[in-house]
């Protein structure tokens, strides 16, 4: 059996690496992990997709800003005013079924403009 030719995971110089950008842990040069500040006018599309999905629709609110903390919140009270389930991804957040009406009262009403 042949070993991996992986890219390293530890290095004893520097000790714990980042698997996305391969530099030490604690400088991490990824844009992962850089929080933008959230602007005062957020502009959201909200669309819908099925593809990939086995069939089932999920609504997708894109072009938030990258900051963790401010989209763990949106969508803890979109999944809870909506009733229904959802998760985080990279500067979008996904909703299952298809809600993009609901959706777009209820961002307005927060005060984001609601674009598709």
């Amino acid at each position: 059996m042949q070993a991996s030719r992986g890219r390293p995971v530890y290095s004893t110089q520097a000790g714990r690496l980042c698997p996305t950008c391969g530099w030490p842990a604690e400088r991490c040069q990824c844009s992962s992990r850089l929080e933008e500040a959230v602007p005062a006018k957020v502009t959201v599309k909200v669309r819908l997709e099925s593809k990939g999905r086995g069939g089932k629709s999920v609504t997708v609110v894109d072009g938030l800003p990258r900051n963790a903390a401010f989209g763990a919140e949106l969508l803890r009270e979109l999944k809870r005013a909506l009733g229904t389930g959802g998760t985080a991804r990279d500067g979008a957040l996904e909703l299952q079924g298809d809600r993009r009406e609901a959706l777009r009262a209820l961002l307005a009403a927060r005060g984001f403009a609601v674009k598709g």
